[in-house]
């Protein structure tokens, strides 16, 4: 049986590896899914038709915050509220600390932290009239983990780690839950692009720190999504779980 029939669940960076996967999770249990990523994105309405019928494209700069603000509020009166948020999308740029400009750096906390406060923030104003909404935060491992040349990305995870703990605490009156998954190593097209021919190397290195010998793909992510979205997962609010093999 669907556990999300007719939800309205919005989805932040729909169009990555782990955005896909949430996607197709969320048709699968019954849920109305609106998919959110950038406008100038190619063919994005035909690649999400290809995971699954039914899905609503909206193009939308996460780093335009008034319009972001606007777009959500209108988007829930058109829909009569977003009963569940996942705010997945994130601005990765990968170099050594010294080599940031300080715009990078800003940029990705613009993007990865208070665009999801902004977002949140608006689409608690259905819930809080509905006395139920799910917010599930996609955060990072690298939070805890040993990764260098990514110091404003990590940053950025841990202003959304803060946003977890701080709205699950007031939001809790209304009884919306704010979650947090911190990823591990997941399989996806950017490992690829961006290690190149040091991606086998990478790989082993994955291997050598998990608990577990197998890697974390982008489904593993998605599954615990879901579940932090049913009713199943009620009484668990301002947390942040890790799906990263034992790190």
């Amino acid at each position: 049986m669907a556990q999300l029939q007719g939800k309205n669940v919005l989805i932040t960076g729909a169009l990555g590896t782990i955005g896909q996967a949430l996607v197709k999770r969320y048709l699968e249990e019954g849920a109305n899914v609106i998919a959110l990523d950038m406008p100038d994105a190619p063919d994005a309405q035909a690649r999400l038709d290809k995971i699954g019928a039914g899905v609503r494209y909206i193009g939308c700069d996460l780093g335009k915050l008034d319009a972001l603000e606007s777009m959500a509020k209108v988007l829930g009166g058109e829909v009569g509220g977003i009963d569940v948020l996942v705010n997945n999308a994130a601005l990765v740029i990968f170099k050594q600390h010294d080599a940031f400009s300080i715009q990078e750096y800003e940029d990705q906390i613009r993007i990865n932290s208070t665009a999801v406060f902004v977002l949140s923030r608006a689409c608690a104003e259905h819930m809080k009239r509905k006395k139920a909404g799910k917010i599930v935060n996609i955060t990072s491992l690298t939070l805890t983990g040993r990764w260098d040349g990514y110091v404003p990305y990590i940053a950025s995870k841990g202003a959304m780690y803060g946003l977890i703990k701080g709205m699950a605490r007031e939001l809790g009156e209304w009884l919306i839950n704010v979650n947090g998954i911190s990823p591990g190593a997941v399989l996806s097209e950017a490992e690829f692009r961006d290690r190149g021919d040091k991606r086998e190397e990478y790989h082993q290195w994955i291997l050598e720190n998990q608990s577990m010998k197998k890697r974390i793909e982008a489904v593993d992510i998605a599954n615990l999504a879901v579940f932090l979205s049913t009713p199943q997962s009620d009484l668990i609010t301002g947390q942040n779980i890790q799906v990263d093999g034992g790190w």
